[in-house]
Order: C-alpha cells, then sequence, then structure tokens
C-alpha cells in the first residue's frame, strides 16, 4: 500500500470541461472521482486516501504485524544512515515528497549535519501541520518549509531554498502506486522540478512470494479494510454520496503478471450509488479499483531509473526492500 499517492489507472479525460464549474467543493476530487466512476472498470485515485482519517489509519497500517513494507525501510535507513547522509551536499535542502509522518525523514536528519533545510510536501494538510508543529520542537534550528500540495504538479518551492542544493527523499516505495510509464514521467517531473545537481533516496518494493505480499495488504485486524473502506466515506461526506459502506468489501491480491498489487472494493449486491448528484450502477461482484502498488527487482528498478534521467549513486536492500541514492545523469 505504500504511500498512495498515484492513481489506480490513467483518468479519462471527458469530464475535464466542467472542472471551472463546480463550486462550493474540492473539484479536482469531484471531477477524477465522476471520471473514475464513469468508467467501463471503476477506479479511483489512490492519492484521495488521505484525509486526516485516512493518514491517521495508514500510520496504524504501518504497525501491523503483515505489513513489513515501513519496518523494513526503517531498518535499512537506520542500518546505513551515515553512508547515505555522506552523499548529501553542504548546506542542502531536504525535500520529502508524500511526507505523512516524519519518521523516516527524522532519521535522515539525525545522520547529517549537511541539511540546512527541510521541505516536506504532502495531500494532507492537517497532518502535515500537525506532525511539523512536533519536528519543531525536535530540532529547533531546522529551517522547515511544509507545502501542502500534488508534487505529480507544479510546485513552487520555497524562495528560501532557492540558492541551496537540493536532496528528495521519496520514501515508503510510492513510486509502486504508479504504472511503469507513469513513474518513468515522474522521475522526470521530479528531476525538472529540483534541477542541477539534485540527489534522490527513494524507497523500493521487491518481488517476492505473492502470499507474503497478499497478506501485506489485507492484514488480519482489517486495518487496510478500513482504510480502503475510509475512501467512500470520504466521498460521502465531501460529495453528497450515498455509499452504504456495509455492503462493499475490501479485496487484494498479488497480479503476478503485471508484478503488482491490487486492492479493490467489491460491491456485495446489485445497487446504484448516487454521488454528486449523478448515479451508478454496480453489480454484484463488480470492483472499484483503487490502487496499484507495483513490485520491482534490484535491476528492473534501476533501468526504470535509468530511463528516466537517472544514474545510481548506490542501493541498500534487506532482500524485502530497498533504498536507492540516485543522481540526475
Amino acid at each position: 500500500m505504500d504511500n498512495y499517492v498515484g492513481g489506480a489507472s490513467s483518468p479519462d479525460t471527458s469530464l475535464t470541461e466542467d472542472r471551472e464549474f463546480i463550486q462550493g467543493r474540492d473539484r479536482d476530487f469531484e471531477i477524477d472521482v465522476l471520471v473514475g466512476l464513469g468508467h467501463e472498470r471503476k477506479w479511483l485515485p489512490s492519492k484521495y486516501f488521505y484525509d486526516a482519517d485516512g493518514s491517521a489509519l495508514f500510520e496504524r497500517i504501518t504497525g501491523v504485524r503483515e505489513y513489513y513494507v515501513t519496518r523494513s525501510e526503517i531498518d535499512i535507513l537506520n542500518c546505513n544512515r551515515l553512508a547515505i547522509g555522506s552523499m548529501f551536499p553542504s548546506n542542502c535542502a531536504l525535500i520529502e515528497l508524500g511526507a505523512g509522518s516524519s519518521r523516516k525523514s527524522r532519521i535522515l536528519l539525525g545522520a547529517t549535519a549537511s541539511i540546512a533545510a527541510y521541505v516536506p510536501v504532502d495531500i494532507s494538510g492537517d497532518f502535515l501541520h500537525d506532525d511539523v508543529a512536533k519536528l519543531k520542537g525536535d530540532f529547533p534550528r531546522l529551517a522547515i518549509h511544509p507545502i501542502v500540495g500534488d508534487f505529480t504538479r507544479e510546485l513552487q518551492l520555497p524562495d528560501a531554498i532557492s540558492s541551496l542544493p537540493r536532496v528528495g527523499f521519496f520514501p515508503g516505495s510510492t513510486i509502486g502506486n504508479y504504472e511503469p510509464h507513469e513513474a518513468r514521467r515522474l522521475l522526470r517531473h521530479v528531476w525538472k522540478m529540483f534541477g542541477g545537481k539534485a540527489i534522490l533516496v527513494i524507497g523500493v518494493d521487491l518481488v517476492k512470494e505473492g502470499r507474503i505480499l497478499a497478506s501485506a495488504y489485507d492484514d488480519a485486524e482489517g486495518v487496510t479494510a478500513r482504510f480502503n473502506l475510509n475512501l467512500l466515506k470520504r466521498i460521502n461526506r465531501e460529495l453528497e454520496a450515498n455509499f452504504d459502506l456495509t455492503v462493499f468489501q475490501h479485496r487484494a491480491f498479488f497480479n503476478e503478471a503485471k508484478s503488482r498489487v491490487e486492492m479493490h472494493l467489491v460491491s456485495t449486491r446489485r445497487q446504484e450509488v448516487r454521488v454528486a448528484g449523478r448515479m451508478f450502477q454496480f453489480y454484484r461482484g463488480e470492483t472499484i479499483h483503487t490502487e496499484n502498488s507495483y513490485k520491482y527487482t534490484m535491476d528492473s528498478f534501476q533501468r526504470l531509473a535509468g530511463e528516466s534521467g537517472w544514474s545510481t549513486l548506490g542501493f541498500w536492500t534487506d532482500n524485502l526492500f530497498s533504498v536507492h541514492a540516485l543522481a540526475i545523469r
């Protein structure tokens, strides 16, 4: 499940012309939901998991027994923090994409004195500002410039870091939430945004036994199921919808042919749902595809990075997860 920032598939653009005429709501959210539910195979962008409730549920997911991703990445960062930090240029700005909790960035912030500023970027404003408040107490001399926004789009980076070399931090295997062609486009977008001699430290989940992968996205406690269903709860609240959460079920499985874990919400009966004044029909067993999480080998990810304009400076792995340091070619 990573950090759920990408979409489940490429959106139709047929409703784009309506974007300017939707008032009083998050227009991008509404357009994306209407487009996704109107598709022949219904889907929703996973970046919208992250309202305040969704962000809190994701933090719970990172602690469940089956979800190895966060534990593995934190262990790798802790064991190799000095080697990673030694690659950072002096007086640099650390820019974290999809920041969420600062647990992982704290490891890098404490490992090197080279970081002069920290710029966490996240789509969930309330969660981001709460975390920044705690971080300021622990790092009182660090300049912190939070940005509430979608890093897949153009971001206005703070003027205060305009003269500083930039180090990107993209943990959690969020890159796996994107189709491979989208991942290439995103990596190219990042190096254009950072420019110059930027470095990118990125977490990437690895291919492994399907049983391990599937259980990581369908834990016995049901936290991931609540996280997935919370997206419908958000749509009900923000888009005047009437989803009955009791007749949708969480489903996660490893699609070996595409090397990805898929998450879906399954309609358990035939029904009609109203969203933002529009009606959508569901047949029994029909799903809403809410997330993909692609898994890579070490070679396949480095090939993807190379095709996107990055070269590999170093990498570290525990054979479950991997962390790569990349530089702009």
